[in-house]
């Protein structure tokens, strides 16, 4: 048996009994001082106030607080009979964090498309004119399988290192069935290679490739009559998305791959109203989505649908800092008027959103969308786990679940979205391993 005990912490975060917060939830996470953690071969069987006899011969940190705001670096002070033993030195603790939704493994890059964005040329412009999502989807096909692993593990390594235990990956820069199953290959060989719980999400409904140009309808049933049997066989994916946008595709298209794509066994997850309110809330509510993602320009029919459906919004910051429109999803409205269960994400991507850093979430979610610190936590843990129906096994530290842990350079959890740009995760544990 491998064990692993985290004490002396000075705030602990454990969410202990979540399974998403909504509206008014957020003000009952409250820290637990001098908490500690222990693990026990990989699963959660403590967390909670300092139980435990401290180890003999471990001198743990002074409890007191200085005018120093960060805490001394984690101290692992012993590791023997398969116990190891971390003094988190009066830092703060909380669960891994959840990434609901990226798109990681691609070829290239378009740091090209900057120049066009300070120009203020519209997104949908860009795609338009085969930039985009469609430049990324000629650069990832011609990508040999060595490089989309090699460029998605260095993304990988650093979502790591922001305090990430847990990643949803997508597919959608194939656009054809080869392809499309060459990435989910890759998506999952990343999850058995790699130190990281890896959901894979089907996405061959990310654009409508040049081939079928004029011919939207033919590659919505390339979708459901070829891809869709294809990675449903293979067992390649947990979920089924699709961009429901104005110039991408429609409701009705993207109600027919969703209900496919359920039918086969693939949770429906929906891009929804992130440029344009088509109706992509309305949808998942309809087709009983897992989650909506972007929903910047949502109705509050759509809102409405979804919070009685029971669908997980996640909202996307760096995605509309990005974009530079100065719109963001209404966060604050969807917590307090329809009681929603708000997650954050990165939207990792090569385009509207090139980041790997949960930081920057943070602190955009605060300043923009006027999240609280305990809503943006509750917001990249349980929340984000209920985006990828894994809150039952990561999201909260507690018995039974998945020793996902991160210690923070921080006291206080308003550190976390009040240091703009820094990383404060100073230990990462996934699994009760210290990464």
């Amino acid at each position: 048996m491998s064990r692993l005990l985290i004490k002396n912490i000075g705030a602990l975060y454990s969410l202990v009994g979540m399974t998403g917060t909504r509206g008014g939830d957020a003000a009952a996470i409250q820290p637990v001082e001098d908490g500690e953690v222990l693990v026990e071969d990989g699963r959660v069987v403590y967390a909670g106030p300092r139980r435990q006899p401290d180890p003999p011969d471990i001198p743990l940190a002074e409890p007191a607080r200085h005018l120093n705001p960060y805490p001394p670096p984690p101290l692992v002070t012993r590791s023997e009979q398969d116990l190891t033993v971390i003094d988190a030195r009066q830092a703060l603790v909380t669960p891994g964090l959840v990434e609901p939704h990226t798109h990681i493994v691609y070829g290239g890059d378009r740091s090209h498309e900057l120049g066009l964005k300070l120009r203020g040329v519209p997104y949908l412009e860009i795609l338009a004119k085969g930039g985009g999502i469609l430049s990324t989807v000629r650069a990832t096909r011609v990508a040999s399988d060595e490089e989309l692993v090699e460029s998605a593990e260095i993304r990988l390594r650093e979502l790591s290192r922001h305090g990430v235990t847990t990643v949803e990956i997508k597919s959608g820069y194939g656009l054809d069935t080869a392809q499309e199953l060459r990435l989910l290959r890759i998506i999952q060989a990343l999850g058995r290679g790699m130190p990281l719980r890896v959901v894979p999400t089907f996405m061959g409904a990310h654009a409508i490739p040049p081939d079928f140009a004029s011919d939207a309808d033919g590659y919505v049933d390339e979708v459901i009559e070829r891809m869709l049997p294809a990675v449903a066989e293979a067992g390649l994916a947990d979920f089924c998305d699709v961009f429901c946008e104005h110039g991408v595709f429609s409701v009705g298209q993207s109600r027919r791959i969703l209900l496919a794509g359920s039918a086969r066994g693939l949770r429906p997850k929906v891009h929804a109203d992130e440029i344009e309110p088509i109706g992509g809330a309305e949808l998942a509510a309809d087709v009983r989505a897992v989650s909506a993602e972007h929903l910047r320009a949502s109705s509050d029919a759509g809102l409405g649908s979804m919070a009685s459906a029971g669908v997980t919004p996640v909202l996307l910051p760096a995605t509309s800092f990005n974009l530079r429109d100065h719109r963001f999803a209404p966060a604050r409205r969807m917590i307090d008027e329809f009681d929603l269960p708000v997650a954050l994400s990165t939207d990792a991507n090569p385009g509207t959103s090139p980041t790997e850093s949960s930081q920057l979430v943070m602190n955009v979610a605060a300043l923009e969308m006027r999240l609280t610190p305990e809503e943006i936590l509750a917001g990249m843990t349980i929340n984000a786990a209920r985006a990828i129906a894994l809150e039952s096994e990561v999201g909260s530290l507690e018995p039974g679940k998945a020793g996902d842990v991160v210690v923070w350079q921080a006291y206080e959890l308003a550190m976390l979205p009040y240091r703009t740009g820094a990383n404060q995760a100073a230990m990462v544990i996934q699994s009760g391993q210290i990464l």
